[in-house]
C-alpha cells in the first residue's frame, strides 16, 4: 500500500442490499408466528452504543473472559498458527485483535490485515487506524455477511481467521455446521481459525448476564423496534414490550425475546405487513449458545477441522479455541 493511501476496501454489501435483507428477514420473522428477528439488526448505531455499556457491566463477563485470555496468550496463538494473515469476522473497531496483531508484528510474522465486517463506515475506519498502527503490513477490508460473502476474501500467504466474541453462539446448530463447512471450503491446508465460544456455567449468572439489573441490556433488546420503525415506516412502540431472557438446558443456549404487555396492532409499511400482536405474545430476537469443549471440538472436526489448542480464563468461563485445516 502506498504511503498516505487509505487501505483498500472491497465493499460486496450496499445500503441498499442492507434495507431490502431487512425488509426480507422482517416480511419472513414476523409475518406469523412464531415471530422473530435476527439479532444482526441490533446493531445500528444506537445498537452498538449500547453494546459498548453492556459489555462493560459487572453482570457481563464474556468480553472482560475473551480478551483476558487473549492478552495472555497471544504469543501463544501468533506462534502456533504461524499466520502471516489475520484475517479477522464481524472486525468492528479490531480492538481486541490488536493483541494478536501486537504478538505476530512482535514475532516479525505480520504480513497483512483484513478486517471484514457488515458496516461500510465501521471498516473504513478500521482499516485506517490499523494501518496506521501497523505501517509495515498490508492492510485490506471486506464489506459483507459472512452468511454469503466468504467467498471474497482475500487468498494466499498463511491465514489466521479470527471469528471472536461468541458470534458463533448465534447460529442455531444447522446454520453452525453450514458457516463452518463454508469456511473450511474457503481455507487452504495450514490456514487456521481462532473461535472464541462462551461456556456452559451456572444458569443464574447466565441470566444475569443477559437481563442486568441496570436495564441497559433491555433496551438494547428494544432498540431493535426502532431499527425496524425507521427502516421501514413501523410504528411499533417499544415501550409496550418488556425483555424477556431465558436459559435453555435442552439446547444450552440463552434465548432473548420482546413481549408484548397487551394486544396491539402494529404497522410495519415498508414490508407490506399488519401485525395483530396477542398480550403476552413473544417476538424472539437472540440466541447465544453455550458450548463445552466436546461439543466445539466436534463441531470442528464435523467441518475438516482439527483443534489443536484450547484456552480459557483463569475462573473458566470462556474458551478460545486454535483449529487448523488438514
Amino acid at each position: 500500500m502506498t504511503a498516505g493511501r487509505p487501505p483498500a476496501v472491497e465493499v460486496h454489501l450496499s445500503p441498499a442490499d442492507l434495507a431490502a435483507d431487512l425488509r426480507d428477514d422482517v416480511r419472513a420473522g414476523l409475518a406469523e408466528p412464531p415471530r422473530q428477528l435476527p439479532p444482526k439488526w441490533f446493531y445500528d448505531e444506537a445498537g452498538c452504543a449500547l453494546f459498548e455499556q453492556i459489555t462493560r457491566l459487572p453482570e457481563y463477563y464474556p468480553t472482560r473472559a475473551e480478551r483476558e485470555i487473549l492478552a495472555a496468550r497471544a504469543g501463544d496463538v501468533a506462534r502456533a498458527s504461524g499466520a502471516g494473515t489475520l484475517v479477522e469476522l464481524g472486525s468492528g473497531t479490531s480492538e481486541k485483535t490488536r493483541l494478536l496483531l501486537d504478538a505476530m508484528a512482535a514475532g516479525g510474522r505480520l504480513e497483512r490485515i483484513v478486517a471484514f465486517d457488515v458496516s461500510e463506515p465501521t471498516v473504513r475506519a478500521a482499516t485506517a487506524a490499523l494501518a496506521a498502527e501497523y505501517p509495515g503490513a498490508e492492510v485490506r477490508g471486506g464489506v459483507g455477511d459472512f452468511h454469503r460473502h466468504l467467498g471474497r476474501l482475500p487468498a494466499g500467504g498463511r491465514r489466521l481467521v479470527a471469528f471472536l466474541g461468541s458470534t458463533i453462539g448465534n447460529l442455531e446448530p444447522l446454520a453452525r455446521k453450514e458457516f463452518l463447512v463454508e469456511l473450511t471450503a474457503q481455507m487452504d491446508p495450514g490456514d487456521g481459525l481462532l473461535l472464541g465460544t462462551d461456556l456452559v456455567k451456572d444458569p443464574r449468572r447466565l441470566r444475569a448476564a443477559y437481563d442486568d439489573a441496570a436495564g441497559v441490556t433491555a433496551a438494547f433488546n428494544r432498540n431493535v423496534l426502532a431499527v425496524v420503525n425507521r427502516a421501514l415506516g413501523a410504528d411499533f412502540d417499544p415501550a409496550a414490550f418488556d425483555h424477556v431472557a431465558r436459559w435453555d438446558a435442552g439446547p444450552a443456549w440463552m434465548t432473548m425475546s420482546l413481549r408484548s404487555r397487551r394486544a396491539q396492532t402494529v404497522h410495519v409499511p415498508g414490508a407490506g405487513l399488519r401485525l395483530e400482536l396477542a398480550a403476552g405474545e413473544e417476538i424472539g430476537t437472540e440466541i447465544s449458545a453455550k458450548f463445552t469443549r466436546p461439543v466445539v471440538e466436534a463441531e470442528l472436526a464435523a467441518a475438516g477441522l482439527t483443534l489443536t489448542r484450547w484456552w480459557t480464563d483463569p475462573a473458566g468461563d470462556f474458551a478460545v479455541s486454535l483449529s487448523e485445516l488438514g
